[in-house]
């Protein structure tokens, strides 16, 4: 967890942002009460998957698998999306969100597209286990905001590289583009290194990437503030 220092006071949160969150916590409480109806059909399913369906790179930006999960995403939606919600306006925060969420689903399709490749790679050579690994990469959902809460993540690191943020645990603090890069370095080490079928690592990276680029984008065309995209 993260604890933002401010000299600001938020006295409300924004309406985009506040929506968002509603929005999410809707669809988990219906989702405690239709789970297979839910993440049957609004998870993220890799695209040659039987289970997936063209609307899922949007749904699953609002589906979570339990409590601690839409928590925490949440509240740093909270800390981060109401500062870039105020810079930016509704519309271009909005904008901002659901395109870093859909390049989160875009490259992390596309690392499972490797793995794809991969794993037939291994079923041609007879390998033990490996039509199994394939099926699980058929059969296991994404779900979570957490691929769009790393765009903001960049955004806010971006607008303002020297505020400072304080983790929780453990109690360090740092600025947030120093904190932003390391937990990119996380991000990608364990991405390559560890089991992305645990954590969706590399749709934490897409978000994370996208918001740069359009930051970036934004910034080279001097569209940083106001309505223009």
């Amino acid at each position: 967890m993260i604890e933002y220092r401010s000299n600001g006071c938020m006295n409300s949160i924004p309406v985009a942002t506040r929506n968002i969150i509603l929005i999410n916590i809707f669809v988990m409480l219906f989702s405690g009460l239709r789970p297979e109806f839910m993440y049957g059909n609004f998870s993220l399913f890799y695209i040659h998957s039987p289970f997936f369906h063209w609307w899922q790179p949007v749904t699953h930006m609002f589906m979570h698998g339990g409590f601690w999960h839409i928590f925490f995403n949440m509240y740093t939606l909270w800390l981060f999306g109401s500062v870039l919600e105020r810079s930016w306006g509704p519309k271009k925060f909005l904008f901002f969100y659901f395109v870093t969420g859909l390049g989160a689903a875009a490259l992390h399709m596309g690392a499972q597209a490797l793995q794809e490749y991969y794993y037939q790679l291994q079923i041609a050579a007879n390998t033990p286990g490996a039509a199994e690994a394939l099926g699980q990469l058929y059969s296991i959902p994404t779900v979570g905001a957490s691929g769009a809460i790393y765009g903001l993540l960049v955004g806010y690191a971006m607008l303002y590289p020297d505020s400072r943020l304080t983790l929780i645990f453990p109690p360090i603090t740092l600025t947030a583009k120093w904190m932003v890069i390391i937990f990119i370095i996380i991000e990608l080490f364990t991405g390559v290194f560890g089991r992305m079928v645990d954590v969706a690592h590399f749709a934490h990276l897409g978000g994370a990437l996208f918001g740069w680029l359009l930051v970036l984008y934004w910034k080279k065309q001097g569209k940083m503030y106001g309505d223009e995209r």
